[in-house]
């Protein structure tokens, strides 16, 4: 998830296609499931303060650096 959403830095990456590509068709995921990993990834970045993992709502999330 980290390297999808680099390798979109500063791009929307919508809540499916995270969920497609990280767990795939056979991924067994509840619809909170990528709102734990994304505030799980949140917490490991913060002691960067240049990196930011942004909601954007109905959408999906965007890293952004500053």
């Amino acid at each position: 998830m980290l390297d999808l959403l680099y390798t979109n830095i500063n791009q929307n990456v919508t809540r499916e296609d995270i969920l497609q590509i990280v767990w795939g068709d056979e991924g067994d995921y509840l619809g909170r499931t990528l709102d734990v990993f994304i505030s799980k990834l949140r917490k490991k970045l913060e002691t960067d303060p240049n990196i930011k993992i942004v909601n954007i709502r109905g959408v999906g999330y965007r890293m952004v650096l500053e």
